[in-house]
């Protein structure tokens, strides 16, 4: 027998039954490293009780998950990718999210949009399955949101971001003044051309040699601290749709645009209201589930494997 076959009987090992489901061992690890971020080996290195504490948390929620999965299947609970899509499109609305900032999130996260989708619709078919073993509805009380607000307020600012777009004018020899004077008198044309309302893109099209010329010299969004200093002084002042002055640079000339711009600060609570509302609910809804999954518990077969 391989090394190879080995290593997938150790992984695939038997941790725990439940009912007529088994949970194993590769899918312990993974559960562990997508809620930690770290593997199970790293875990272990760093501390064996931390290890085997989260290894005994997680487990017990891989039970509960397949007692509350039983009973979605019994009940024949489905969620549809259009409901899918309506829950991801209203977290990104109660948190003025871009779907480009939804994934990046994600990304940082160590999370697959994909399984994101996934802990999506397990949410979902878990709320379904609430709404109709529970039956017990969550109130939450205006004062509880504004309280959450007030002492959460950290997590409800949001920094300043811009969409830019760019005209470079590449000078061959850094040395030659004459090109530099050239360059220089060729961009104040091109600023002229644009306050006489020509389109900046076509003209980003036409004479740049930047980065996004063929798409109109678009360099995308960026958060305000991602721009270098001299960047963040030349925009300052310059309002969405503004263009900056011709900038003298050791290779050429830029020509910089302000496409769309969002100031940043604390949002208001009629802004996240509904984002509370839904973290709220969700702990409410948490509570009570895990009450319900322990009544079931008790008429389950369990038998841990270690």
């Amino acid at each position: 027998m391989s090394c190879t076959q080995v290593s997938a009987e150790v992984l695939n090992r038997v941790v725990a039954i439940v009912n007529d489901q088994v949970i194993t061992l590769y899918e312990l690890h993974t559960t562990m490293q997508m809620t930690t971020g770290l593997s199970y080996k790293d875990l272990r290195e760093r501390s064996e009780e931390t290890y085997l504490e989260t290894r005994k948390k997680i487990l017990d929620d891989l039970i509960d998950q397949k007692i509350g999965l039983e009973k979605i299947k019994e009940l024949k609970i489905k969620v549809s990718e259009e409901e899918i899509d309506r829950a991801i499109e209203k977290v990104k609305e109660d948190n003025q999210l871009t779907q480009e900032d939804l994934v990046k999130e994600l990304k940082r996260q160590g999370i697959t949009y994909e399984s994101y989708r996934e802990t999506v619709r397990e949410e979902l078919e878990r709320v379904q399955l609430i709404n109709l073993e529970v039956k017990s509805k969550i109130l939450l009380r205006e004062e509880d949101i504004e309280e959450y607000y007030n002492t959460h307020r950290d997590e409800f600012t949001s920094e300043g971001r811009v969409r830019l777009a760019l005209i470079f004018l590449k000078q061959q020899d850094p040395a030659d003044k004459k090109e530099a004077r050239a360059l220089h008198n060729k961009a104040r044309e091109i600023l002229s051309m644009i306050r006489n309302g020509e389109d900046f893109a076509d003209l980003a099209r036409k004479f740049s040699n930047g980065p996004g010329a063929a798409e109109g010299g678009d360099l995308g969004v960026f958060k305000m601290s991602e721009l270098n200093p001299e960047m963040s002084e030349t925009i300052k002042g310059l309002s969405a749709g503004q263009v900056s002055e011709p900038i003298i640079m050791p290779y050429g000339v830029k020509i910089i645009k302000v496409v769309e711009k969002e100031g940043g600060g604390e949002k208001s609570f009629e802004q996240v209201k509904n984002a509370i509302r839904a973290i709220l609910y969700r702990k409410e809804l948490d509570k009570k589930y895990s009450a319900w999954i322990k009544e079931l518990r008790k008429k389950s077969y369990i038998k841990i494997v270690f």
